[in-house]
């Protein structure tokens, strides 16, 4: 993992796109890894919501299950145009040590993303623990 970041402390811009690219992969793995789990949160939400018998229209068919399918490759895709903003704040912040300002930027970006999709979950618990008869 350290040679990761061992890239020379030049930040020419060829390094930059580079490395970036080369953590494009690992970025998009963990978004695809984060979707199964909070798939199933939003699952329990949505049986929370039956329990507390909140009013609503409160299901989870096949329907409903592809919809979030597909939405959720256009946020991949949406995760993907904002990865951009990695590099093009290594050329805008021009950091003394690149190699330590991609390792945090990556970091932060990536724990950002993955946790993303678990927030119409957290808001479907608290919705629903609100609107309790």
């Amino acid at each position: 993992m350290a040679e990761d970041y061992a890239l020379p402390a030049d930040s020419d811009s060829s390094l930059t796109k580079t490395w970036w690219a080369g953590h494009r992969l690992r970025y998009n793995i963990g978004l695809v890894v984060a979707g199964l789990p909070a798939f199933i949160c939003y699952v329990a939400a949505v049986e929370r919501c039956i329990d507390l018998r909140v009013p609503g229209d409160w299901e989870v068919t096949i329907f409903t299950t592809l919809f979030q399918g597909f939405a959720y490759l256009i946020m991949i895709g949406a995760a993907n145009a904002c990865y951009q903003f990695g590099p093009w704040s290594e050329r805008l912040i021009k950091p003394t040590n690149p190699a330590r300002y991609r390792k945090i930027a990556f970091r932060m970006g990536f724990l950002f993303s993955v946790l993303l999709p678990f927030t119409p979950d957290v808001l479907l618990f608290f919705s629903c623990s609100v609107q309790m008869k």
